[in-house]
């Protein structure tokens, strides 16, 4: 486990505690690891969810599943980020959500119900893991919010500005990269990915943006 420390110590769910609290922790809160191969599934939709999933390397897909079959990307997350929590803490006794390796990756699960209670060793940094995990939880509740923000949006130009505004505002400069490439930004924002890319050159063409593959620069 010493080996991921430095992965994991990037991980919001582990801020303040150091390697030797990890290494004393991680038994007590059923620490494992598994490796998946690109495109392959780590929580399909319907199943049950008691762990807590961290990319120790890689990404990952979060994939939604409308009633018509249609799939969009909710996220794509990369080492450190962590997943499922929300859906453990819910007690959700179906996932909503596939997760899916978007290329060769890690993964360390945690059982949940040992990571918000305390363990019979009485660890004195569990209550760190209890408190960052509730910090992590508002933040993805406001991460939520400003997707609901996009896909309100009724035109492809409103979605994409608000996008882009919000990744601005996530890296403080108005030139970034996102995570997306084409495809799975269409994907993320539900619209068809010819026409999104017909609109950013547009927007390019009328001096809003800039941008080079996953680079941009909103300049409005």
């Amino acid at each position: 486990m010493k080996d991921f420390f430095e992965v994991l110590k990037h991980s919001p769910l582990f801020y303040h505690i150091s390697l030797s609290e990890f290494e004393t922790m991680h038994s007590c809160i059923g620490a494992r690891v598994q490796r998946f191969s690109k495109n392959e599934i780590i929580l399909l939709t319907g199943n049950r969810v008691d762990f807590i999933g961290i990319v120790l390397s890689g990404s990952v897909k979060i994939l939604n599943e409308t009633a018509d079959g249609d799939v969009s990307i909710d996220a794509i997350l990369f080492e450190s980020e962590m997943f499922a929590e929300s859906l453990a803490c819910a007690e959700i006794t179906h996932s909503p959500v596939t997760v899916m390796a978007a290329e060769d990756c890690e993964v360390m699960f945690f059982d949940y119900k040992k990571v918000i209670r305390s363990c019979n060793s009485a660890c004195s940094f569990h209550s760190r893991l209890v408190e960052n995990m509730l910090l992590i939880m508002a933040q993805k509740n406001l991460m939520q919010k400003e997707k609901i923000a996009i896909l309100s949006s009724h035109s492809l130009r409103e979605r994409l500005l608000i996008f882009l505004q919000l990744q601005r505002k996530h890296y403080g400069s108005s030139r970034f990269e996102i995570p997306y490439n084409r495809e799975e930004l269409a994907e993320y924002l539900c619209v068809n990915r010819s026409t999104m890319s017909s609109e950013l050159s547009k927007m390019r063409d009328e001096g809003l943006i800039k941008f080079e593959k996953n680079r941009f620069e909103l300049i409005i």
